[in-house]
């Protein structure tokens, strides 16, 4: 066998010696250098020169303009409290915001909800009076009350309902038999100073003489007859048939036309230009809501405790009472008592604020904003 032919190798590479290797010019290299500082400097001039074209509004020395407000905007930078104070020294706490104002709305007044006011109550009013004050911008109506007894009750009236009298049923016409049966009984004999006036045997005895008839009778004489009227000094609409022997009850005029509890009135000279039934400006709120109940049930337990006391105390008393409600309604503190009457004054009234207790828990919103208690001051007065 003949061997495989063999094909040439291929020469190795040729290699050169390392300082045999070719470097660019120096002079390229340094144009380079100057081709990009001056690619440099043209984009910026460029830049600079397109900046000045555009459009910039002009910047008020106090500030940038803010279209929203028309005004300069300003900056300000407040620094953390912690910051302020000095190493060691307690960081002061600011007080709690102040409740709104309370005030005690007339119920008679008409459901309407003010624009704008603090002020809270157990309805919604805006304010107004009778006669409108010119130019009045008050919230509180023009009231005329006593400078010495502060208030804030606009209107004074009554919580309990009026009780009617008792309707005694008449008694029925005496007849023929009853006349006889009253004949029959023993009559005790008369003394001798007594005569019997009427012709029956059951007549009443006396020593009065007959009475004659009035001579300063009026144009309208109550003698019964259909058509005949009293004359009391009131108007009378139509004319009242009187029985004598079946009484009518007497009318009752209302003690109150509001139904609201008695108190002093606040004394407000200026007041509102709307025309209507006293008011307040006041919004609902659960807090007014709870105050107002708060004070009705005071109120009634106070009365209620001196009307049934055998001793009233002196007119002109008064009774100053500060205490602390928590959110349970329970009253926590009886914190002061001033008053210049004696022990009896001063036990009604805080028997009136302790008796109805507790008065209910409070809402929510009301532990926001007045945590969990609340102290109050209530003023009464014996008058």
């Amino acid at each position: 066998m003949s061997a495989p032919p063999t094909l040439p190798l291929p020469p190795p590479p040729v290699r050169l010696p390392p300082t045999s290797r070719r470097r660019a010019p120096a002079n390229t290299e340094r144009r380079a250098v100057q081709i990009g500082v001056a690619g440099t400097v043209l984009v910026h001039l460029l830049l600079l020169a397109l900046v000045q074209r555009l459009h910039w509004p002009e910047v008020p020395a106090g500030g940038l303009a803010d279209p929203a407000d028309g005004g300069a905007m300003a900056f300000e930078i407040q620094l953390a409290p912690d910051e302020l104070a000095a190493p060691g020294v307690p960081v002061p706490v600011p007080p709690p915001p102040a409740p709104p104002r309370f005030v005690e709305a007339n119920p008679a007044a008409p459901d309407n909800v003010p624009d704008q006011t603090s002020n809270i109550a157990a309805q919604n009013q805006q304010a107004a009076q009778p006669i409108p004050t010119p130019d009045g911008k008050s919230d509180t109506p023009a009231v005329k009350g006593d400078p010495a007894k502060p208030s804030a009750a606009i209107v004074s009236g009554e919580l309990a309902e009026p009780r009617p009298l008792p309707v005694v049923a008449p008694s029925p016409p005496p007849t023929p038999a009853s006349e006889e049966q009253s004949a029959r009984r023993p009559q005790a004999p008369l003394p001798g100073t007594e005569q019997a006036q009427g012709e029956t045997p059951a007549a009443i005895g006396t020593g009065i003489a007959t009475p004659g008839p009035n001579p300063a009778a009026g144009q309208n004489p109550v003698d019964g007859r259909p058509g005949a009227t009293a004359d009391t000094g009131f108007t009378i609409g139509l004319p009242v048939q009187i029985d004598p022997l079946r009484p009518q009850p007497r009318p009752q005029l209302t003690t109150a036309a509001v139904r609201t509890r008695p108190s002093p009135l606040v004394n407000n000279f200026t007041g509102a230009n709307r025309t209507g039934i006293t008011a307040y400006d006041a919004k609902w709120s659960r807090h007014g809501e709870y105050l107002q109940r708060l004070f009705d049930a005071v109120a009634r337990q106070w009365h209620r405790i001196v009307d049934q006391s055998p001793v009233y105390p002196e007119i002109g008393t008064r009774v100053q009472v500060t205490f602390r409600i928590n959110s349970l309604g329970e009253i926590a503190k009886i914190i002061s008592i001033e008053s210049n009457g004696n022990a009896d004054a001063r036990t009604a009234c805080v028997s009136g604020i302790i008796s109805p207790a507790p008065y209910g828990p409070w809402s929510a919103d009301m532990i926001a904003l007045l945590g969990e208690s609340q102290e109050l001051t209530f003023t009464f007065y014996y008058e």
